[in-house]
């Protein structure tokens, strides 16, 4: 086992013969590492953790440390952290709350880059980016292929849809659909289309695409005197064999926060 002599490892921590410590690190004693994964030097990691394989954890990172919430009392909440993910320099992940999931999930594939934040109870599903800084309340779910820009914050219990690009600076307030790109700051929040370059690089066929781009114009461009729920009625009616669309209309029909429909 290749852990650094300055390293603190607990000695009820679980960690595979395959994995790598780094100086200083501190590991607590409910913490597991599979096999394959990096840590770096100078990276806390605490709680009831489970980080899976061939994740690399760059230095000064906070990995599994209690969640920032006034009613938290040191239950016994958990972190999960999927493989193959890249978690950047000085990150900050959080396990959840007894009120919320009761832990923190992060998928497989993922980069979150140098400062970002995972608040308690998130959701991240497979092949996220994360830019610098990008920010999380707690709640908020991400679906698979999103890219989030630099300096994005994202209030509490917002979900944002698969294959969706949010520009950097832009503040989330509200669901973002799938697919679409946004940008904007509160109550300017504006999507800009179909992120067509981020789903074909993801393999979406052109088929799939043509019909996102015409449901899109449909739910967003239609007349003002079109109510959405009519919208989304017509666009469940002429796409009932494409996944992806039924997925957009879904969204809508299960979103608790609304979901930002302003267009540039």
């Amino acid at each position: 086992m290749n852990i650094h002599p300055t390293a603190v490892v607990d000695s009820g921590a679980k960690i595979d013969t395959t994995a790598s410590i780094g100086a200083y690190s501190v590991v607590g004693a409910n913490v597991i590492i599979g096999a394959d994964t990096v840590i770096d030097p100078h990276v806390v990691i605490s709680g009831y953790t489970s980080i899976g394989n061939n994740n690399h954890i760059g230095s000064f990172a906070s990995i599994g440390t209690p969640p920032q919430d006034i009613h938290y009392n040191d239950e016994p909440t958990e972190l999960v952290i999927g493989n193959n993910n890249q978690i950047r320099e000085y990150v900050s992940i959080h396990r959840g709350t007894v009120d919320g999931n009761g832990k923190t999930v992060i998928g497989n594939g993922n980069l979150l880059m140098a400062y970002c934040h995972v608040a308690h109870d998130c959701i991240l599903h497979d092949y996220v980016v994360m830019a610098n800084v990008a920010t999380l309340a707690g709640h908020v779910e991400i679906g698979n292929h999103v890219n989030i820009g630099g300096l994005v914050a994202v209030h509490q219990f917002c979900r944002i849809g698969a294959y969706t690009y949010i520009g950097g600076m832009s503040g989330i307030s509200m669901d973002v659909p799938p697919y679409v790109i946004l940008t904007g700051i509160r109550n300017r929040m504006r999507i800009a289309g179909i992120n067509k370059i981020g789903l074909r690089r993801n393999g979406v066929s052109k088929e799939a695409i043509s019909c996102i781009d015409q449901a899109f114009k449909i739910i967003f461009r239609s007349s003002p005197q079109v109510l959405v729920k009519e919208a989304l009625a017509e666009t469940k009616q002429r796409f009932p064999d494409s996944k992806e669309v039924q997925v957009m209309v879904e969204f809508f029909q299960n979103s608790k926060r609304g979901v930002v429909k302003r267009i540039e």
